[in-house]
């Protein structure tokens, strides 16, 4: 089982470290001053819809793919199931992540926010039986 859970977290750390790396090269975060919230209209709006849209969709997402799970199968049972579900998380704040930092470089504080979220969802097993309501276990 450790195994199964282990290769979850190699996933994980790979989407995180390679968002992290794109956003230390194309970022070129040299000072705080990067980091300052920059000035929204009309145009950017958008821009500032793309993270909270990302960590709502990608929620939806996650809860209805866990909704395929059997509550009765064992947690090794349903792993797959789970991994299925966080990689889609994660892909979906990756590509948030991403979009802003390609497109509008001066919102780059709250790719930063994607990112501190996606290393926050990080896989443990007691968050997979609490996601999976497995508690037989």
């Amino acid at each position: 089982m450790q195994e199964k859970i282990k290769t979850l977290k190699i996933i994980h750390l790979a989407i995180c470290g390679g968002v992290i790396l794109a956003y230390v090269i194309l970022g070129q975060i040299t000072s705080l001053e990067a980091l300052k919230l920059p000035e929204i209209d009309n145009d950017s709006i958008i821009y500032l819809l793309i993270p909270f849209m990302a960590f709502s969709v990608s929620n939806v997402l996650f809860k209805s793919q866990l909704k395929k799970a059997h509550p009765k199968a064992s947690l090794e049972e349903n792993l797959p199931v789970y991994q299925t579900a966080c990689i889609m998380r994660w892909a979906i704040l990756e590509g948030a992540a991403f979009v802003l930092l390609i497109l509008k470089k001066e919102f780059i504080v709250f790719g930063i926010l994607l990112i501190a979220y996606l290393l926050f969802l990080h896989p443990t097993e007691e968050k997979i039986k609490k996601d999976l309501n497995i508690s037989h276990f």
